[in-house]
């Protein structure tokens, strides 16, 4: 069985060429090979779609209530370095885009969440200070005359503190306030599953070390902060949660 063109070269440019006549032609299921890669392109370009939206919830949260109440400014700075470095280590290493093309739109999203967080908290040199450094940062970084392969290379090392560092932040504040404040629950949770498919990804098709690392750190960091998410799930700002003594002190009282 052979698909017309317009059908066929969709799916060739996703599996390959041998993959597509394998699976969807053949129908020969038993090629393990060829099932591990379309399901690792099929997730990657998942990924990908997810991230180009992944936070505009978050955005349109800061956006609706004019607040940007318990995000941590640190935690997303970081996090944004962390994105510019690693879309930038991946289009100069020529990866597959289906690897790391949602940082490039996260690192979008996130640009705009950093101005809207000095925004909001009455700081808009600060915000213009900011866009300029990110600008600066993947102008500089993309250009192999003013940072060659190797230097790039130890950026990317670098990402895996920075990311540690981006999520502690948001960690601390959501355990210091007892409330997750603005975060937007559908950003939590996607992004740690997002991380975790990457890092099947990453296994699959990318044989650096580096960017497993990194994406095997981010997951259980996002994991925490999803747990939080559930764990806050019902407290609102200037509300903690408590239990123990004092929930059966409350629930006695009322009875």
């Amino acid at each position: 069985m052979r698909f017309p063109e317009f059908i066929r070269a969709p799916g060739v440019l996703v599996v390959g060429e041998h993959c597509f006549s394998e699976l969807a032609e053949n129908f020969h299921f038993g090629n393990v090979e060829c099932l591990k890669h379309a399901l690792s392109k099929g997730l990657g370009l998942g990924i990908v779609l997810g991230g180009a939206i992944v936070k505009l919830p978050q955005i349109y949260k800061i956006l609706s209530s004019g607040s940007v109440a318990g995000l941590s400014v640190a935690s997303f700075a970081l996090e944004t370095a962390s994105l510019v470095i690693s879309a930038s280590y991946n289009i100069r290493g020529h990866f597959p885009f289906s690897t790391y093309g949602e940082s490039v739109f996260l690192t979008l999203q996130n640009f705009m969440i950093v101005l809207l967080l000095f925004w909001y908290r009455g700081k808009p040199l600060q915000a213009t200070l900011a866009a300029a450094a990110i600008a600066g940062s993947i102008y500089a970084l993309n250009d192999p005359a003013l940072v060659p392969a190797g230097l790039l290379a130890t950026f990317q090392a670098a990402t895996i503190p920075i990311s540690l560092a981006s999520r502690v932040p948001q960690i601390l504040a959501n355990s210091r306030n007892g409330n997750t404040g603005q975060l937007a629950a559908f950003t939590v949770f996607n992004s740690f599953i997002g991380c975790a498919v990457r890092v099947f990804t990453t296994l699959h098709e990318v044989n650096d070390s580096l960017l497993l690392l990194g994406f095997v750190l981010a997951t259980i960091l996002h994991g925490i902060l999803s747990f939080q998410m559930l764990y806050y799930w019902n407290t609102t700002p200037g509300h903690t949660k408590s239990y123990g003594f004092d929930q059966l002190h409350r629930k006695s009282k009322q009875l």
